[in-house]
């Protein structure tokens, strides 16, 4: 298995529309563990860990029309995973 870690800054309008719970949705359906985290400055960091194409599908969610609020930019960086056991929202 192609097993990675994607770390994706999400800005826009992120924050207090409910997008940390509905990306915990997504990454769950597609079966992979980390988190969503709002950050100080408005944005939101998603860290998620599993198979490359899920990242790869939840990448394409995070940028994509459905997600709650107005996403501006998504910036995504690769990595190895670290480990993460479930999806958590902080």
């Amino acid at each position: 298995m192609d097993e990675v870690r994607l770390t994706a800054c999400v800005d826009g309008r992120v924050q207090g529309v409910g997008f940390r719970y509905w990306t915990r949705a997504q990454a769950r359906v597609l079966g992979l563990s980390g988190s969503a985290t709002n950050l100080p400055d408005g944005r939101v960091e998603v860290v998620a860990e599993g198979r490359r194409s899920s990242c790869e599908a939840l990448l394409d969610w995070l940028r994509g029309p459905d997600a709650p609020g107005y996403v501006r930019s998504v910036t995504p960086e690769w990595g190895p995973p670290d480990g993460a056991v479930g999806f958590t929202v902080r």
